[in-house]
C-alpha cells in the first residue's frame, strides 16, 4: 500500500512559496537488530546488510524483565513480550513502504513481535539544481514523526538525532551532500537510521500502544518506527521558521482585530540586516500590511497587524466573503472582523515575508489565522467562545485505521474523519494519547471542528519520564498552537504515570509543572491537567464516568455527586498532604463557577448476532442488543449528561472501533453502525437542553 502524498505537501499551514519538496516516503528498507550489534558493526558506516542472524536465547530473568506490571490496570500485569523459543534465527532486510510501521499490513512488513532497534535505509539524491547549490540553498530531511528514538547519519556522516514518538524534526543533510559532490562527483547519499523504541519501558510516552504483542482492552498494536511522513525540502540559508521554531500568530484580540505575530528567522547571519513583512486578506481582499526590523539581538520579530476591515473594504468585498459570513451575521463578525467558530470557520489568509537589507526577497510562507476568543472565567460554569456560550459535543477521536495502525491511509483520512463527525451533529473532538498529523488540525481550521490537543502518555513514572514527556509536551503545544481549532490543552490523561497522586508531592509538582509551562507559552487556552479525575492545577473540572444512563443521570443531577468520588474511589481533586519536613501540599479544589465537562462516557458497543463471529477480546464499558438499542442508549447517556444542568460539554467514547474495542459510532473501516442523521437529531437535542437552560443575561 501507498501513501500517496506527491501531490500533499506534508504541512498545508504553513507553505513555503519558494521552497521545493520531494516526497521520501518510497524506496525504504528495514531490518531488525534485535542483539543491538549494528552500531558495534558499523551499520551506519558500512550501510545496513542484507540479513543478520540472532543466535541467543533470552534467559528467564531477562524474560521477566519483559513482563509489564502496570500498577493502574492491575488486570493486565504480567502482559509482555515473550522471547522467541527458537535460539537461532534470521533477520532479512525487507522494503517497507514509509510512513506505515512494519506492525500493519500497509507496510508490507506485518510483524507483530517485538523489536527493540529497528535501522531504516535509503538512498537520497541531492535535489537542489545547479543555481541553487551556487546560492548556498541548504537542504532538509523532514519528519513528521518517527518513535521513539532515532540517530540518522548520511553516508556514514553524523546528521542528527531526535528523541520523541509524536512530533516533527528536521535534519541538515546539507553538508553530508556538499562531501558526497567532493568525494565522488555524485551528490548521492546512503540515509541510515537507527530506531530505538522499547516495547518495555513503560517510563516512555506511548499512549495507547500495548507492551505485548496481542492488544486488549483499552490498548491497540504498537506502533514503531517512521509513522508520519517524511520528505526533502530545499530552502534558503536564512529563511522563516514555522512554529516548532517559534512562530507565534496569537489572533485572540477580537475587540480590535489585532494579530500579534511573533515571527522567528532561522539562519540569519551576524552583521547583517532583515526585515519582515506580514499580509492579511480576506477571500482574496487585502486588508492590512505592515513590515519591521528583525533586531540585531534577536532572531525573531514582533509584527502587530491590525486586520479589522475599513468601511470602504467591507463595500467592496467579493460576494463569496458575504456568502461565508453574512454581514448581518453576529456570529460571523464582531464589529469589521471577521471571526472563527464551528458554524462560520473565518480564515484569514496571511503572507509573512522575509527581505534581505538591499529590499530582496529572502523567503515567504503562505499561512492563516483565525479570530477567535475563549473565555472560562467568567465564573457562571460557561465555556464561551467570541464571547458566547459554546456547548462542546465532542467525539473521543483516537486515530487508528484497520491497515495502517496510527497512520491515517492518505491524508484525505484525516478530512473524512472530520466530516464523518460533523455528520453525527458533533462540533468537535478529543483527540486522545496522540498528536495527531498536523493536516488534521488544517482540516479542522478549514472547516470548523473544535480539538482537544493531547499526548500519549506513559505508565510509570521517574527522573526519565518527567524529563522525557516535558520535552516532548513543549514540542507538541508548539507545532500546534497556531491552530483555531484547538481550543484546550490536556497533557495528561487519568492519572497515567501518576500513580500516586494522592500522597506523591513530586509527582504533583510535574503536573504543576506542566501546566505553568504550558500557560506561559499559551495563555488563550484552558488547560485540562489531568482529564478524568484527581485533578492538581486545573482550568477546567472534567471527569469520567462510563456507568449506564440511570446512574449516569443520577450522578450528574447535582454538583456535589459530579465532584464525588470517581472510578476506584479517586478524588476528583488532590487533597491536602502533609510532607516530611513540616510543610503542607494544600492541594486543589473545584474553583467555583468554573466549567464542568464529562470528558468521558458511553463506550457501548453492540452484542454480536447469533450467527456471527465475535471476536474474543471483543469488548464495551456496556453492550447494547442491536443497533436500535445502541441508538436509544446513546440517547439515554446523552440526556443523561445535560439535563442536570450544571455541564456544558461532553466527550463521547467513542468516534469508531479500534481492533478490539468496538465501541465505536463507526464501525473500525469508518461504516455507520446507526444512522448518522438519528444520531444528529439527538445531538443537536441536547445542545438545546444546554442553551435552553442559560439565562437570558448569557
Amino acid at each position: 500500500m501507498a501513501y500517496n502524498s506527491k501531490d500533499s505537501y506534508p504541512r498545508p499551514d504553513f507553505v513555503h512559496g519558494n521552497h521545493r519538496w520531494t516526497p521520501l516516503n518510497d524506496g525504504w528498507s528495514i531490518l531488525f537488530d534485535d542483539e543491538d550489534v549494528g552500531l558495534k558493526e558499523a551499520w551506519h558506516i558500512n550501510g545496513v546488510p542484507d540479513k543478520v542472524s540472532v543466535s541467543s536465547a533470552t534467559d528467564a530473568s531477562s524474560t521477566e524483565a519483559l513482563a509489564q506490571k502496570l500498577a493502574a490496570f492491575p488486570e493486565l500485569k504480567e502482559k509482555g513480550f515473550q522471547a522467541p523459543k527458537s535460539q537461532s534465527r534470521e533477520h532479512v532486510k525487507k522494503p517497507i513502504n514509509v510512513p506505515f510501521v512494519f506492525q500493519t499490513p500497509a507496510s508490507g512488513v506485518f510483524d507483530k513481535d517485538a523489536h527493540e532497534v529497528l535501522w531504516y535505509e535509503r538512498k537520497v539524491v541531492d535535489p537542489r539544481q545547479k543555481a541553487e547549490i551556487e546560492a548556498g540553498d541548504r537542504v532538509l530531511a523532514r519528519f513528521g514523526a518517527v518513535d521513539y528514538d532515532v540517530t540518522i547519519w548520511a553516508s556514514g556522516y553524523p546528521v542528527g538525532q531526535h528523541r520523541g514518538g509524536h512530533v516533527p524534526f528536521d535534519i541538515d543533510i546539507t553538508d553530508a551532500l556538499s562531501k558526497a559532490w567532493q568525494t565522488s562527483g555524485k551528490g548521492e547519499l546512503n540515509l541510515v537510521l537507527r530506531i530505538r523504541d522499547s516495547p518495555h519501558d513503560l517510563s516512555q510516552p506511548r499512549g495507547k500502544q500495548y507492551w505485548a504483542p496481542q492488544p486488549e482492552s483499552i490498548f491497540y498494536t504498537p506502533s514503531s518506527g517512521i509513522w508520519q511522513p517524511v520528505w526533502l525540502e530545499v530552502i534558503p540559508p536564512t529563511r522563516i521558521g514555522d512554529s516548532s521554531a517559534g512562530t507565534v500568530l496569537k489572533s485572540n484580540n477580537i475587540f480590535e482585530g489585532l494579530l500579534e505575530a511573533r515571527v522567528a528567522v532561522l539562519g540569519r547571519r551576524a552583521g547583517h540586516g532583515y526585515s519582515v513583512e506580514i499580509e492579511g486578506s480576506l477571500h482574496g481582499l487585502s486588508v492590512a500590511s505592515k513590515k519591521e526590523n528583525l533586531p540585531g539581538d534577536k532572531d525573531y520579530v514582533s509584527v502587530n497587524l491590525g486586520l479589522s476591515l475599513s468601511d470602504e473594504q467591507k463595500s467592496k468585498a467579493p460576494q463569496s466573503l458575504a456568502e461565508a459570513a453574512p454581514f448581518d451575521n453576529a456570529e460571523c463578525w464582531r464589529g469589521n472582523v471577521a471571526l472563527w467558530s464551528p458554524d462560520h470557520p473565518i480564515l484569514y489568509d496571511l503572507a509573512i515575508r522575509l527581505y534581505d537589507s538591499g529590499g530582496k526577497l529572502v523567503d515567504e510562507v503562505k499561512t492563516y489565522t483565525g479570530f477567535r476568543h475563549l473565555d472560562w472565567n467568567r465564573g457562571d460554569q460557561t465555556f464561551r467562545l467570541n464571547g458566547k456560550p459554546l456547548f462542546q459535543a465532542l467525539t473521543l477521536d483516537q486515530g487508528y485505521w484497520p491497515e495502517t495502525g496510527l497512520t491515517p491511509p492518505t491524508p484525505e483520512s484525516l478530512k473524512i474523519d472530520i466530516e464523518l463527525t460533523k455528520k453525527m451533529g458533533f462540533n468537535g473532538c478529543r483527540k486522545h494519547q496522540k498528536v495527531e498529523d498536523p493536516i488534521f488540525l488544517y482540516w479542522a481550521d478549514k472547516l470548523g471542528f473544535l480539538v482537544w490537543g493531547e499526548m500519549a502518555n506513559a505508565y510509570e513514572f521517574n527522573e526519565d519520564y518527567a524529563e522525557r514527556f516535558s520535552q516532548e509536551w513543549l514540542e507538541a503545544v508548539k507545532r500546534d498552537i497556531n491552530h483555531p481549532s484547538v481550543v484546550t490543552w490536556t497533557p495528561v490523561n487519568e492519572s497515567w504515570a501518576y500513580p500516586n497522586l494522592k500522597d506523591n508531592v513530586q509527582q504533583r509538582n510535574h503536573i504543576r509543572s506542566l501546566y505553568y509551562i504550558t500557560k506561559t507559552l499559551d495563555p488563550t487556552r484552558p488547560i485540562n491537567d489531568n482529564c478524568g479525575w484527581e485533578h492538581v492545577i486545573t482550568d477546567l473540572s472534567t471527569f469520567h464516568d462510563y456507568s449506564d444512563a440511570p446512574d449516569l443521570s443520577k450522578t450528574c443531577a447535582t454538583l456535589e455527586d459530579i465532584l464525588g468520588k470517581k472510578l476506584g474511589g479517586r478524588d476528583f481533586f488532590v487533597g491536602p498532604l502533609s510532607l516530611d519536613d513540616g510543610r503542607k501540599d494544600e492541594g486543589t479544589k473545584h474553583r467555583e463557577g468554573a466549567p464542568v465537562i464529562c470528558s468521558e462516557f458511553g463506550g457501548v458497543n453492540i452484542a454480536p448476532a447469533k450467527d456471527s463471529e465475535k471476536g474474543e477480546r471483543d469488548w464495551g464499558y456496556t453492550t447494547a442488543s442491536d443497533p436500535k438499542d445502541l441508538l436509544k442508549r446513546f440517547e439515554s447517556l446523552l440526556r443523561a449528561v445535560v439535563e442536570g444542568g450544571h455541564i456544558c460539554g461532553f466527550v463521547y467514547t467513542q468516534l469508531s472501533d479500534i481492533e478490539q474495542e468496538v465501541n465505536g459510532l463507526y464501525s473500525f473501516d469508518r461504516r455507520e453502525k446507526i444512522p448518522a442523521s438519528e444520531v444528529r437529531k439527538i445531538v443537536e437535542a441536547a445542545k438545546k437542553v444546554y442553551y435552553d437552560s442559560l439565562p437570558k443575561e448569557a
